[in-house]
């Protein structure tokens, strides 16, 4: 039986990935370059080291870094100011079975905890999670399982007993290698075939996951 539910944040909970790939792209051209949207959105989900690493490969060495962060930063912000940023379809049905059966719940997130923060204040959720465990708490992000067995640290959970709620390949690779049983919730198409086979199930979205913990706990009483 599942103890606790751990959760991404960008992509699963909230639709904040639209803001980032458009920011990335805006920033690219506002230096001179150029990256299309299928590269913007293969950095989803890759943690900050990984992002850099990308950049450098495909703009050159001498892209500068620095520039390209706050400029991102900057675009990012304006972007979420004037769409907002929504919360996934299904979570809040997911969420009220969780509290009913009072499960441990957390996110577990690559993004800095200020970057966290600040995506859930703004998707209105600032007062959902009591514990965000960031890219701060943990020596090596995602696909390296560290964020994982930090998170089910401080659920006070065994973590084959945590199931990871993913919706990316590098969060899913990051859940097998914790040893944590994870659904797949793919946020970009098309899907990532290998993280269908690594992932214990596949879903649409969270309402679906919501609605299999529901017939587990009907079957239960």
């Amino acid at each position: 039986m599942v103890k606790a539910i751990i959760f991404d944040m960008d992509g699963l909970v909230i639709d904040s990935e639209a803001g980032y790939v458009a920011a990335w792209r805006q920033t690219a051209l506002a230096m001179g370059y150029q990256i299309d949207e299928d590269f913007a959105l293969g950095l989803s989900g890759a943690n900050a080291e990984q992002v850099k690493s990308y950049l450098l490969e495909k703009l050159g060495n001498d892209f500068d870094l620095a520039r390209f962060s706050e400029l991102s930063t900057d675009y990012w912000l304006a972007h979420v100011e004037q769409y907002g940023i929504t919360v996934k379809h299904g979570f809040f049905s997911l969420l009220d079975l969780i509290q009913q059966q009072n499960l441990a719940f957390c996110i577990a997130t690559n993004s800095r905890r200020l970057q966290a923060l600040r995506c859930l204040k703004l998707a209105g959720l600032e007062n959902v999670f009591s514990n965000v465990i960031a890219r701060d708490d943990v020596v090596t992000g995602k696909p390296a399982p560290d964020l994982f067995l930090k998170a089910a640290e401080v659920l006070g959970h065994p973590i084959a007993d945590c199931l990871v709620l993913e919706d990316s390949p590098i969060g899913i690779a990051a859940a097998v290698a914790a040893g944590a049983p994870s659904y797949y919730i793919p946020s970009q198409f098309p899907i990532d075939e290998f993280a269908c086979v690594q992932a214990n199930s596949v879903f649409n979205d969270l309402q679906q996951v919501a609605e299999l913990l529901l017939i587990h706990r009907t079957l239960r009483q």
